[in-house]
């Protein structure tokens, strides 16, 4: 009994879908069916063609800085236990070479502050101040670019959206008569560039403030590293 009754509820089921699409011919009404490519190239090449080379930009610039941080992040848990023994047991070119061979932000800025030692201790602190200017330098390259892209991709959109519009009018005119094929061309155009403005630039925007968070991170912590290497330099004195 059940099987017939699921068996009968199909069966309608298919007929009203085959009915409905006879309903639909009969109408004159057809399914069209579009690639994302061919939706894509609808918003007109001028608009497009930026939009794409800003997104790659966006694509590139996230991917460098991301691994280009995470090389700066990696410190040995155990970097500042050695410097402190090299330090105590006055073997300042093996510190340095330690500090070398980490090649990182806070290596860097201690190589430089060791290099200074016998000096005083503000002199020191300034050294690995101007160093530590550069390496920030060195992180946030680029991220300008981004934070370019996440505030010009949606005004592209929108202006995109503006010259769709136009187009609209200018078709309205020329015809006469408002029908759907005269202005179904601008209007694509209008809301194609504007949704893909705002993607791009929506993305370019998070992958900014990701960024920004991360350099941050690695500022806190080389502020951390260059004040213990000051309280190293005064232990002796202490």
């Amino acid at each position: 009994m059940n099987n017939f009754l699921i068996l009968q509820t199909l069966t309608t089921g298919a007929s009203e879908a085959q009915a409905m699409n006879e309903l639909a011919a009969s109408d004159g009404i057809q399914q069209v069916d579009v690639s994302i490519l061919e939706l894509l190239l609808e918003g007109g090449i001028y608009i497009m063609a930026p939009l794409a080379l800003m997104s790659m930009i966006a694509i590139y610039v996230f991917i460098e800085r991301t691994l280009a941080i995470r090389k700066a992040e990696k410190v040995t848990p155990d970097f500042m236990d050695k410097i402190r023994d090299y330090i105590s047991q006055g073997s300042f070119e093996s510190a340095r070479n330690l500090c070398q061979d980490s090649d990182t932000p806070m290596a860097r800025m201690l190589d430089k502050g060791i290099s200074r030692i016998g000096k005083d201790l503000k002199d020191i602190s300034v050294a690995i101040e101007n160093i530590g200017k550069l390496e920030l330098y060195n992180l946030e390259k680029n991220l300008s670019s981004l934070a370019t892209v996440a505030g010009a991709a949606p005004m592209v959109g929108f202006l995109g959206t503006v010259i769709g519009m136009v187009n609209v009018f200018l078709d309205m005119e020329t015809a006469g008569t408002v029908r759907v094929e005269d202005i179904s061309s601008g209007t694509k155009q209008a809301m194609i560039t504007t949704i893909v403005g705002l993607i791009v630039g929506i993305i370019a925007y998070m992958a900014y403030n990701n960024l920004v968070s991360k350099v941050s991170k690695v500022v806190h912590k080389m502020e951390a590293t260059s004040i213990e290497f000051i309280d190293i330099l005064e232990e002796p004195a202490a």
